[in-house]
Parts: C-alpha cells; sequence; structure tokens
C-alpha cells in the first residue's frame, strides 16, 4: 500500500481493503512457488539481505502467472522491474479521478 499510494493518505485508504484481502492468497502462493522452484533458501537469503533479486522474481513471476490462471511461466520473459517502474510512476496519473473524468 505504501508503495502504491506513494504517501497520498487518501489512496492508502482506498488500497486497504483490497491489499488485505489479497494478502493472503498471495502469501501462501509466494511460499508455495518458492518450494516449487527449488528456491526457498535462496528467496530468503534475498529478504534476509533486504534485497530483491533473480530468484525472488523468478518466484514473484511464477505466483502472478498463477494467481492470473496462466501457464507457470508464461511471465518469464517480462521485465518486471520495468513495468514497477513504469507504474510507480504512472500511477497517480491513472489514478486521478479528475484526470478521468476529464479524458475523452
Amino acid at each position: 500500500m505504501q508503495w502504491a499510494s506513494d504517501g497520498d493518505a487518501t489512496l492508502a485508504q482506498r488500497l486497504q481493503r483490497p491489499c488485505t484481502a489479497l494478502a493472503g492468497p498471495t502469501s501462501r502462493c509466494l511460499v508455495e512457488e518458492s518450494e516449487r522452484s527449488g528456491r526457498t533458501l535462496a528467496v530468503i537469503s534475498e529478504l534476509v539481505a533486504g534485497r530483491f533479486g533473480d530468484d525472488s522474481e523468478l518466484v514473484v513471476k511464477r505466483c502472478a502467472s498463477r494467481l492470473l490462471g496462466l501457464p507457470a511461466d508464461s511471465l518469464r520473459e517480462l521485465p518486471l522491474r520495468q513495468l514497477a517502474e513504469r507504474f510507480r510512476s504512472r500511477a497517480p496519473q491513472m489514478l486521478d479521478p479528475q484526470q478521468v473524468s476529464d479524458s475523452p
């Protein structure tokens, strides 16, 4: 919520309920995909080091695929970090109700 709201308290409040609903299934998926891919120790090491590395990225992609009903490796070539950076820079504009009502 903090990342997505980027300090906007109103947006953070709006994100509370959907993020809470998503947290349980996502957490279970991440643990299960870490185990399935054989990367549990590597992911834990990255978490302890405070970084999001290649192993964590692979597990996130596998979990996102699963949650979207896609084959496990369908997002393998997706530039996850690049998409996150783009989303972060564009999210405020995309979620601004004024811009939505002003658009054709």
